[in-house]
């Protein structure tokens, strides 16, 4: 992933409680900005995606439940300090369909992406601000998230502080 600075953390998820913790401090540490907030989230089918995105939403002050986008692709939620996007490219057949979606309406001045698959959407989608990958292990999961450019790593910095983590490069 291209950007001016990249900096990566590696946190361990032994349970599902530390998978939302970590969704809470993704929160916590998310600040508005004069650009959309990009996260990506990647990792195998049952990885926590969509646990990872609810739980953002929710530290957030989202207090509808928080729908999987894997049928309708995008959900949307309002937030106290903008909106938030849930998107869910796994059954992108093309990555020009992410086009008949309507995305360019939310690619605004604070409002929060969450992108499930994004490898699928190809280069249709701006660069995110973390890309956040987890991996299921014998032990529950890990989370790597890696930084693209000054915002993402500002965040990635923030979010080391709220949460700090296991490993990093």
């Amino acid at each position: 992933m291209g950007g001016a600075i990249s900096v990566q953390g590696v946190w361990r998820l032994p349970t599902a409680a530390d998978t939302v913790r970590l969704g809470a401090a993704l929160a916590g540490s998310c600040l508005p900005g004069d650009r959309p907030r990009l996260l990506f989230l990647s990792g195998e089918l049952g990885a926590g995606k969509t646990t990872l995105a609810a739980a953002v939403l929710d530290a957030m002050g989202v207090t509808e439940a928080v729908r999987s986008p894997s049928y309708a692709l995008v959900e949307t939620y309002s937030l106290e300090q903008g909106i938030a996007v849930h998107v869910d490219c796994y059954r992108l057949n093309d990555p020009r369909e992410l086009e008949q979606l309507g995305l360019r309406d939310y690619f605004a001045p604070r409002a929060l992406w969450l992108v499930e698959w994004p490898e699928r959407a190809g280069a249709e989608l701006p660069q995110p601000d973390l890309w956040l990958r987890l991996q299921v292990l014998d032990s529950g999961r890990a989370a790597e998230i890696e930084s693209n450019g000054a915002a993402g790593a500002s965040w990635l910095q923030r979010l080391q502080q709220l949460l700090p983590c296991q490993s990093r490069n």
